[in-house]
């Protein structure tokens, strides 16, 4: 670990090719290394995670379909403590990969099997915590679809009280497959 213009042994950072601004304070640096230390950043991905698509492995042991029509799905999610931040709610990444399958999946009873997918926006308003063990009602639907264009809307609400705890809204670009 290096600072631009001399070594600096404060913390150990885990790279030695880390590069440090000069201007960053001591007690500032320890304070981003123990940040950083206690989110696991600087773990190394075990063996059983590293495979493609872990997501979706993750995701599939939480979600349990409910219903499916044309434009839109519900789904019952559990917070189990894979999906959990730090904090013990869901973490917003395991928010995200929810909102992504889900909204595809949405997004596919009314796109023909002539066009292609492509996620282009997805976004996440963060209103309340889904703490473990929760049981969440995922209800998706289609806003609008069109040529070229689909906007999926992902609603979070807790079973017990209805409340709402994640919205998201993504945009796909509905694109013809390709045929080579």
């Amino acid at each position: 670990m290096t600072t631009e213009d001399s070594p600096r042994a404060t913390v150990d950072l885990i790279s030695t090719s880390t590069t440090i601004s000069k201007d960053i304070p001591s007690e500032a640096l320890e304070l981003i290394t123990h940040f950083y230390n206690g989110t696991g950043v600087f773990h190394k991905i075990k063996p059983e995670h590293n495979v493609k698509d872990s997501f979706s492995n993750l995701i599939g042991g939480v979600l349990k379909v409910i219903t499916i029509q044309r434009g839109k799905i519900s789904c019952l999610l559990t917070i189990k403590p894979p999906t959990l931040n730090a904090y013990g709610g869901m973490h917003g990444g395991s928010v995200g990969a929810v909102a992504e399958r889900v909204a595809t999946a949405c997004a596919r009873t009314v796109v023909g099997k002539d066009k292609s997918l492509f996620l282009g926006e997805l976004s996440i308003s963060y209103l309340s915590a889904a703490p473990r063990n929760a049981e969440v009602i995922v209800d998706v639907s289609v806003v609008r679809s069109g040529r070229n264009l689909t906007v999926v809307v992902v609603e979070f609400r807790h079973k017990e009280s209805g409340r709402s705890a994640f919205i998201t809204r993504a945009t796909f670009y509905n694109m013809p497959i390709a045929s080579l």
